[in-house]
């Protein structure tokens, strides 16, 4: 079948080698669809929707059963690319209510955490955080969130989408850890760009200027108790919110950011995955899910071969990490970065854009995160290619929709590159260990 019979068809795409897949990734290309998003109970709101409205969203997906902002700036006013220009220029505030805080607390908190995460718990002091990333028995990713640990005794996963509060509960009913774990009433914002630090200084007083990297302070703001983090899913200056009793507080919360923040031309926006691609931050259920072994997607640091203590997936991930030193890697396609061809990509792909070898092959792999870059003034991707084709330098061509497309009809050129695209104001922990040559997959 070719990729016009497909499309035509609507049906997926099996010139694509997925046999290492239980459940196919779906490459219909179905384009976008107007499709009005049904807005009802069955789908919580967070503390923050109606404030998120009044700031001008409008559209949203859904997130960890969440309804999630992802547009404020209107295609006719500039689009994305307005709400981008902001993020890298001042300061921005996104509603990120859809990252559930599920806590862990108990006298084996840390015995727990350390059970479930692939990177050394005991190693993480009280009032900092980390980037983590939980596996199944098979070694595949169940959710990268950011875990904050409170104290010796109470931690908070801070979670990316999957269901993540009922898996650890049920790992806990085998494993009878002296701990509870439930969902707690946290909502964070990310406070973003350059302005940020300023701004944070003004809300909660001078002590945040100290905040290291992933470090947490607990304060106020409109007198209400936050924590405040040195994280976020840019590349930039940034900080989260963890406002306590947030249904309660939302609006005193988020009215106090906006007051402080006109100074510093704040903006509210929709989470910037422009900026997270070009810093290589991924996106779970996007670039990476449960059957993705941390080896295939730039994760590898996160495995390390000093941790002694046994964790869900550990034997698996070990096998895998003897496979690749042998040569065999366990999987059919890795994650690249590609800079490539075609009219500026300056919205969300609808689809998995497909990925050929030549300019007329079958497709072999296909795009995950797109995205224009209006500093490399090129279109920037990471991509899920064969093992034998993701050398840096290996050209390839990317099948765009024609409106994207330099000819209707025709793929576009494409070249693996190194991620990050470009450097990070604030690096993230894969960035630095690339930079001391840490981060390799063995």
């Amino acid at each position: 079948m070719t990729l016009s019979d497909a499309r035509a068809s609507g049906r997926n795409v099996p010139s694509v080698d997925q046999s290492g897949r239980l459940v196919p990734v779906n490459l219909r290309q179905s384009g976008s669809t107007p499709v009005e998003l049904l807005i009802s109970t069955r789908i919580r709101k967070s503390p923050y929707w109606h404030l998120s409205v009044e700031a001008g969203c409008w559209r949203a997906e859904v997130y960890n059963r969440v309804y999630h902002p992802r547009g404020y700036v209107r295609h006719k006013d500039g689009g994305p690319m307005v709400e981008y220009y902001a993020l890298v220029n001042h300061v921005t505030m996104w509603d990120v209510a859809v990252e559930r805080q599920i806590r862990v607390l108990g006298p084996d908190a840390e015995s727990f955490v350390n059970y479930v995460i692939t990177r050394d718990a005991t190693k993480i002091p009280p009032m900092r955080a980390r980037y983590v990333i939980l596996c199944n028995e098979r070694g595949g990713i169940l959710n990268d969130p950011v875990l904050l640990r409170l104290s010796e005794q109470e931690f908070w996963f801070s979670l990316s989408d999957s269901d993540l509060m009922f898996w650890l509960q049920g790992v806990n009913v085998a494993k009878g850890f002296d701990v509870e774990i439930n969902e707690i009433d946290v909502c964070p914002v990310q406070i973003q760009g350059p302005k940020s630090a300023a701004l944070i200084v003004d809300l909660v007083g001078p002590a945040a200027a100290e905040i290291p990297s992933y470090g947490l302070y607990e304060g106020e703001i409109a007198g209400h108790p936050v924590v405040v983090s040195q994280t976020g899913f840019t590349g930039e200056k940034g900080y989260e919110i963890y406002l306590r009793d947030a249904t309660l507080h939302a609006e005193d919360m988020w009215n106090a950011v906006l007051e402080a923040g006109k100074k510093h031309q704040l903006m509210v926006i929709a989470p910037a995955h422009h900026r997270r691609i070009a810093a290589g931050i991924l996106s779970w259920g996007q670039d990476m899910d449960a059957e993705t072994l941390p080896f295939q997607v730039n994760l590898g640091y996160q495995v390390p071969r000093t941790k002694e203590a046994d964790y869900v997936g550990k034997a698996a991930l070990e096998a895998a990490r003897q496979q690749l030193e042998a040569g065999h890697p366990p999987y059919v396609h890795t994650l690249v970065g590609l800079r490539l061809g075609g009219r500026p990509i300056q919205e969300y792909a609808p689809d998995f854009w497909l990925v050929s070898d030549g300019a007329g092959e079958p497709p072999v792999g296909y795009v995950t995160s797109p995205w224009y870059s209006p500093e490399l003034k090129t279109n920037i991707a990471m991509a899920h290619v064969p093992v034998a084709l993701s050398e840096l330098g290996t050209q390839l061509h990317v099948h765009l929709p024609d409106h994207y497309a330099d000819s209707p009809g025709r793929p576009v050129e494409a070249t693996v590159v190194e991620m990050p695209f470009r450097p990070s104001v604030n690096p993230n922990t894969r960035e630095r260990l690339h930079e001391a040559g840490l981060d390799s997959a063995t």
